[in-house]
């Protein structure tokens, strides 16, 4: 009697690719032959899916600029850039559908009001027109800025331009979300539902890429951690990890990037 052949076992599913990669990327403002610096110089860094990750630095240490080559508006120098598993620049287009993207200097149409913004961002990720009016209605009601919808986004306050920024960011539920410093100038009440809005997109499967000089919010939030300066990657890691040590986030953090500056005052300040 013929045995039938065993069924060969199932292959395990490939594991989903990292939400962004990053290998040996470099970054110079003018010709590398200049001598000049480089903004960011070598960095290799990967950022797992549905991970809440800090990505801090003294300023000037290439975060910002690190961002906008992560979303295409700055080309690098060299070095490779792919996320949720597409390259860029090659696969820009289908990057940024899936990203949403809170910039520091809050790029937003001044001559628009507040809902014709996020409308017109959610027809920009080719939301039909009646689901971005739609959520863009509710995302004011939900950011506390429906109280004066006639009013033009040029008169907004810094915190209520953070709040649009974040809300536009929102509207296409991306995967990832790359955040520049997003609580910067917005009130506790509006801070506290942007960290509980983006808790909760990490639970359902997100992944969050956030820049913050406030090391405690980063502490109370993140997973993982990387700390940047002059361009060059000093630290990454499990928060869980440094968080075992007797130090604190701030400690570790002045101590990577503090070049051992004495502190000091002024004579006159001197009581």
């Amino acid at each position: 009697m013929l045995l039938p052949d065993p069924v060969p076992a199932a292959s395990p599913p490939a594991p989903a690719p990292d939400a962004i990669r990053i290998l040996n990327l470099r970054k110079f403002y003018g010709s590398p032959l200049s001598g000049a610096r480089p903004a960011v110089d070598g960095l290799t860094l990967s950022v797992p899916r549905g991970c809440f990750f800090g990505f801090l630095g003294p300023n000037g240490a290439g975060k910002t600029t690190t961002i906008k080559m992560l979303m295409g508006l700055a080309e690098p120098t060299s070095g490779e850039i792919e996320m949720l598993g597409f390259r860029m620049p090659a696969e820009r287009l289908e990057i940024q559908r899936r990203v949403g993207l809170a910039p520091d200097d809050s790029l937003l149409f001044d001559f628009l009001k507040g809902e014709e913004y996020l409308e017109f961002c959610g027809r920009l990720y080719a939301l039909d027109r009646p689901v971005a009016r739609e959520r863009a209605s509710e995302l004011m009601v939900l950011f506390e800025l429906d109280g004066d919808r006639a009013k033009l986004i040029a008169e907004y306050s810094k915190g209520m331009r953070k709040r649009l920024a974040m809300a536009a960011a929102l509207i296409h539920r991306p995967e990832l979300f790359l955040l520049d410093e997003p609580f910067e100038g917005v009130d506790a009440v509006g801070a506290r539902l942007m960290k509980d809005l983006l808790i909760e997109q990490v639970r359902g499967g997100a992944t969050v890429f956030l820049t913050s000089h406030v090391l405690e919010v980063i502490e109370r939030l993140c997973d993982r951690v990387a700390i940047l300066d002059r361009g060059k990657l000093v630290l990454e890691g499990a928060m869980a990890d440094l968080r075992g040590g007797s130090e604190s986030l701030e400690e570790i953090f002045v101590r990577l990037v503090g070049h051992a500056r004495e502190a000091g005052t002024l004579d006159w300040l001197r009581g």
